[in-house]
């Protein structure tokens, strides 16, 4: 069972800042009641790894890394509910709608034309969301 000491882990902490700062406070607190009744250590290696480690590292900007976290989620088009989410999170990292967009039509090429819309529907739906307020 792996676990860590969410007060001394410094790869959490840092996890812990990435993630909220990339999609707001309380995300900690949101995987926990998502997924800590069936996979607890799910969260730990969530925000020590991808957070704490590669989102926390200094070669790319957050901006940067949701440009590619969105082609590749749009590209696997298995993933919609962590497609929405980085959509989002590109929003909150600065990307404008229309270079999201443009990202994901790229991925037609790539992936085919199934994923892009795909793609672009989740987009279309975190833009109406973000429009409601």
């Amino acid at each position: 069972k792996m676990s860590v000491d969410r007060e001394r882990d410094e790869r959490f902490r840092r996890g812990r800042e990435a993630l909220e700062k990339l999609m707001g406070p309380g995300q900690v607190g949101r995987l926990d009641a998502a997924y800590g009744d069936v996979a607890p250590e799910i969260v730990d290696l969530l925000l020590t790894f991808a957070f704490g480690d590669l989102y926390s590292r200094p070669v790319l900007v957050p901006r940067e890394r949701q440009i590619a976290t969105i082609a590749a989620l749009t590209a696997l088009g298995t993933a919609p509910a962590q497609l929405r989410s980085h959509i989002g999170a590109g929003l909150n990292a600065g990307l404008s709608r229309e270079e999201i967009v443009e990202v994901v039509m790229q991925m037609a090429v790539y992936a085919g034309f199934p994923a892009a819309l795909n793609g672009l529907a989740a987009a279309k739906e975190v833009f109406a969301q973000r429009d409601k307020g």
